[in-house]
């Protein structure tokens, strides 16, 4: 039979048929589109003819599609559903694709073609085609293309070595979280947690052969039930068990590799001509350069941190008081006691329990009533379960869209639920991007993490969770409205601190009044959420800000730091560099660590966020203003969802990113609301 990957799938919108697809069937796929993408390049660098936009940088948006076709669908499958033959795949592929890629954009002759067309006279281009020029002839320069043989055999050695460290964080990462799993004997140890939550680790637990209860790790530094345990001790468990994440010793370690990472990310900046990993990464984004960073995202530090400080305060004035009344002796503060004093702090200054808000949070009223119900108003799509359609493992449900006047929009795979195979986070991606070139609708996957409960059990959800479905939906909005011609545009294949603005605009859904009360009922009786509920919720307004701020920007700025680094500097002790880089900074603190220490800092060394964590926060400025702008232009309403799936959501990278943005609010962004909405300053 032939392999199902090197040619379309039969199946509705081209989606991989994952039933039929094995280990052996991505490998040969993938191998084979190689082998057919690098002869199609070389057929372009030989072409005879004048170097011309159709000859040389349109033809290559056609050279890939065989390879692009595979690993999109293994590139779902690896974070996904990692079996340990996926992962062992992955890393065995990790270097081969990067000598590939090196192979194309260290073409001598095909860099000299798509110099001719970027630099040359591009009358009669559409804009969308001189974009994709300018991009190309970036991407090229920092993939060193203009470096001389020696200095380019250099790079691909050092890539090949990134490739492959990269793979193994992933793999040690993911073995020492199930490995860090911390076991219980008694539910007593566990007060706090809910029955289903204690079920969830009962079952957990015998799944490893043991008794008693075991708790699974998240990906933060600070685990969510910490906020709901009583007992201090087994806080500090949880707690300690998430931070020595990849820092043991033993065969998970990962300090080495970050080590290696860090410092041969500066080698190759030096090649390129850069000073830092950072220059070369913020080079083609919409920041510019690290000197934005550095005046724009460092000095929020000092302010986040005192705000933290006066939060840590009243959290040690709560213990004391406390204390003193059960006649118990005092205590210091420690990190792993901020979130349960805080969810007290808050039951007391605003009347709110955090708890109380769960029962009115079922994934199936979130997806459908709240995170569909929104798109629907803002958008007219509607969605259709697809249960004659499969995806990669029985948790994912399929959803086909269709646009408001019937015409088909595209499949969502949706996968909530956490399991060893799986990574940790949130996220997003495509098995089949939408191209006008390839005639491809798009295919969007969306993964969360949530314990899956036993079975009839309801599936209810955090606030938190909440507010991640409705983040890590506007990616999938991102994807699905994409109308661009270039595959190399579509959907959110823009600047990586771009890519966040959209989702983090999408937020602003969970709590607006039409669409809460639509979505947030409770699981047994149905009732709506009361109005003294939403009310107190509201009023938390900055609450706890400072703390969230400084677990955020402690990692942001620690990428910074760590990714500033010159060849001749040495990272050293990553631990003595993490301490040393966060009083730098000025954030260290004993309360609050970074939201990720390096050790299991995902985004910055098992995926694509080195050297631009500070991608959030930067997208967040022109999401506060965003939200200001549908708050003035009506809001949850047609009209404001159609300027912005036409300005925005659907240019993909087919023109500068920030014209998108301008094109909706009308001017550049104010820092302003951001600001206010962190608790930064004051009216």
């Amino acid at each position: 039979m032939p392999n199902p990957l090197l040619g379309p799938s039969s199946l509705p919108y081209q989606l991989p048929d994952f039933a039929h697809l094995g280990v052996d069937d991505y490998r040969e796929a993938i191998q084979e589109g190689m082998r057919r993408n690098l002869a199609n390049v070389q057929q372009i660098a030989d072409n005879p003819e004048e170097p011309s936009f159709d000859n040389t940088i349109g033809a290559l948006e056609s050279a890939d599609e065989d390879l692009s076709r595979a690993l999109s669908a293994f590139y779902v499958v690896v974070p996904a559903h990692g079996t340990e033959e996926i992962r062992a795949l992955a890393t065995e592929l990790a270097p081969k694709l990067a000598a590939h890629s090196d192979a194309i954009w260290m073409n001598q002759q095909l860099f000299g073609r798509i110099a001719a067309v970027a630099n040359g006279d591009q009358t009669g281009l559409a804009p969308d085609a001189q974009h994709l020029a300018r991009r190309y002839i970036t991407s090229a320069r920092l993939a060193g293309a203009e470096l001389d043989d020696e200095s380019r055999e250099q790079l691909a050695a050092i890539n090949a070595e990134l490739a492959t460290r990269r793979t193994q964080f992933q793999e040690r990462l993911l073995n020492d979280t199930n490995d860090l799993a911390v076991h219980f004997s008694t539910a007593e140890e566990l007060d706090g947690l809910t029955t289903e939550q204690l079920d969830l680790c009962a079952d957990a637990a015998r799944d490893k052969g043991l008794d008693g209860y075991l708790v699974a790790l998240v990906n933060t530094t600070m685990h969510p039930w910490l906020a709901s345990l009583t007992n201090r001790a087994s806080r500090r468990r949880i707690y300690e068990a998430t931070a020595q994440r990849g820092s043991r010793g033993n065969e998970f370690d990962t300090t080495a590799l970050v080590v290696e990472m860090v410092e041969l990310r500066a080698r190759r900046a030096a090649l390129l001509g850069y000073p830092s990993h950072t220059a070369v990464r913020t080079a083609d984004q919409t920041v510019g350069n690290p000197e934005t960073i550095r005046e724009r995202i460092y000095p929020l530090a000092p302010a986040a941190l005192a705000n933290m400080y006066r939060e840590a305060e009243a959290l040690q004035e709560l213990i004391n008081a406390r204390q003193h009344a059960a006649g118990e002796p005092t205590f210091e503060l420690a990190p792993w006691d901020w979130s349960f004093y805080t969810e007290l702090l808050q039951q007391e200054r605003f009347g709110l329990d955090s708890a109380d808000l769960v029962p009115y949070f079922e994934l199936r009223r979130v997806l459908e009533d709240g995170v569909f119900h929104a798109a629907t108003k803002l958008y007219g799509i509607t969605f259709t379960r697809r249960t004659d359609l499969v995806g990669y493992h029985p948790d994912v449900m399929v959803f086909e869209l269709h646009n408001e006047d019937g015409s088909e929009l595209g499949l969502l795979l949706y996968d909530p639920f956490a399991r060893d195979t799986k990574q940790g986070g949130a996220w997003m991606n495509s098995p089949v991007q939408q191209s006008g070139l390839r005639g491809t609708l798009p295919v969007v996957c969306q993964n969360l993490n949530l314990p899956k409960p036993r079975q009839g059990a309801p599936v209810l959800l955090s606030v938190d969770h909440v507010n991640t479905a409705f983040h890590e939906f506007g990616h999938a909005l991102h994807g699905l409205f994409s109308q661009v011609h270039w595959p190399t545009q579509s959907g959110t294949a823009v600047p990586r601190d771009f890519v966040e603005y959209p989702s983090q605009v999408n937020e602003m859904w969970m709590t607006w009044p039409e669409v809460l009360l639509n979505y947030a009922r409770h699981h047994e009786t149905g009732e709506p959420l009361p109005a003294d509920l939403v009310d107190k919720w509201s009023a938390l307004g900055c609450f706890n800000e400072g703390f969230k701020t400084t677990e955020y920007l402690g990692a942001a700025l620690l990428d910074q730091e760590l990714h500033s680094l010159s060849p001749e500097e040495s990272v050293g002790d990553l631990d003595t560099f993490t301490a040393a880089a966060l009083e730098r900074v000025g954030l260290a603190n004993p309360y609050v660590a970074p939201r990720y220490r390096p050790a299991y800092f995902a985004h910055a060394f098992g995926n694509s966020y080195d050297g631009a964590y500070y991608s959030y926060i930067w997208s967040e400025i022109l999401d506060a203003d965003t939200v200001n702008w549908f708050t003035e232009n009506g809001g949850l309403s047609r009209g404001a969802g159609e300027t912005f799936r036409r300005e925005l959501l659907s240019r993909g990278d087919s023109r500068p990113p920030m014209d998108s943005f301008e094109a909706v609010v009308g001017r550049g962004p104010d820092i302003t609301p951001l600001l206010r909405r962190r608790g930064l300053v004051q009216d």
